[in-house]
Parts: C-alpha cells; sequence; structure tokens
C-alpha cells in the first residue's frame, strides 16, 4: 500500500515526496527545524541544515519557544526575540528524509536545482513509555516524544518577466500628441 500523504501535489509528475514515522526526535525541536526550511531550494536548505549541524546558522524558534535562550544568530530571523537553536538531531533527520527526497527526484528525472519545498508536516507520534525512580519508593513517567514527518518538493520552473509594453514587436500603438492621434507600427 503506498504511504498517504496530508497534501496531494499540484502536479504529480514535477513533484516528490519522502516520508518517516515514528522517527526517535523531539517533535517540538524538529517542527522549527522543518519550518525554517519551508520554501527553500533543495541545495539551499540542504546547505542550511549542514551548517546547523556545524552551529553556523540557527534555527529560530518562534512557537515551542519556552525556555529557548537568546542567541546573537538569532538576529537573522526576525520576529522571534533573537530565540534560536542549533537542534543537531532534527536536521539530521530532515537531512536524511531530504536526501531520500533527492534520490526519488532522480528517479524521476527531475531537475535538481529547480526542487523547491512546498510542503513540510512534522506531526506528534505515539508517546514512548519508560520509568525513573523518585524519592520514597515512587516510580514517575519517563517520555519520549517522537515525530512523523513528511515532506514534498516540487520542480518549479523559472520565472519568466513580463516583456516591456514598449519594445512589442509587431503591435501597433497609439500616441496622442497635441490632440491627434498617430499610429506607429513598433518593428
Amino acid at each position: 500500500m503506498p504511504a498517504r500523504y496530508s497534501k496531494t501535489p499540484e502536479n504529480p509528475t514535477k513533484s516528490v515526496c519522502a516520508k518517516g514515522s515514528n522517527l526517535r526526535v523531539h517533535f517540538k525541536n524538529t517542527r522549527e527545524t522543518a519550518q525554517a526550511i519551508k520554501g527553500m531550494k533543495l541545495r539551499k536548505a540542504q546547505k542550511y541544515l549542514k551548517d546547523v549541524m556545524e552551529k553556523k546558522q540557527a534555527v529560530p524558534f518562534r512557537r515551542y519557544n519556552g525556555g529557548i535562550g537568546r542567541k546573537a544568530q538569532g538576529k537573522m530571523h526576525p520576529c522571534h526575540n533573537g530565540q534560536a537553536g542549533w537542534p543537531k538531531k532534527s536536521a539530521e533527520f530532515l537531512l536524511n528524509l531530504l536526501k531520500n527526497a533527492e534520490a526519488n527526484a532522480e528517479v524521476k528525472g527531475l531537475d535538481l536545482d529547480l526542487l523547491k519545498i512546498v510542503h513540510v508536516q512534522v506531526n506528534r507520534a505515539p508517546k514512548m513509555r519508560r520509568r525513573t525512580y523518585r524519592a520514597h519508593g515512587r516510580i514517575g513517567p519517563y517520555m519520549t516524544s517522537p515525530s512523523h514527518i513528511e515532506l514534498i518538493l516540487t520542480e518549479k520552473e523559472e520565472d519568466v518577466k513580463k516583456p516591456d509594453p514598449k519594445s512589442k514587436a509587431g503591435s501597433t500603438q497609439t500616441a496622442v500628441s497635441s490632440g491627434t492621434e498617430v499610429k506607429k507600427i513598433a518593428n
């Protein structure tokens, strides 16, 4: 049975998908990292995630930012009070998913330089339970917060600029000068 995605791409022949389920990586960190790469081209996203792993660039924490300290690298991303971090494990998992999507694109024969991340979704997976030992003989929960991640990349065509209306070839233009109309034919 093929994997189901929450969104179907507009043009399936020009799109590739990658998905990971029940991944042992923190949901909140992964969500913030995924939002940081959303809308990027494939090569730029791979470079960004490698820089995050080497602490050259930081991931802005916008929603799940309780207890996240402010970093100097956080100033590069506006509107979040400088709260940023370097979630290495989340970056590794997303980099592996991008690598999988890249392989899928090669099989489909798509141009890797034109691939853009159009959809990223991170969901909470069922928590995994362990135990920790507390004072007075009690036992407390020791849970993990795994994630489901899905990516959709689409090959975007180069944007074509709208031509100048003055440089149209073969069209007729009218010009008004001192109240009389004069027809000009542009070549």
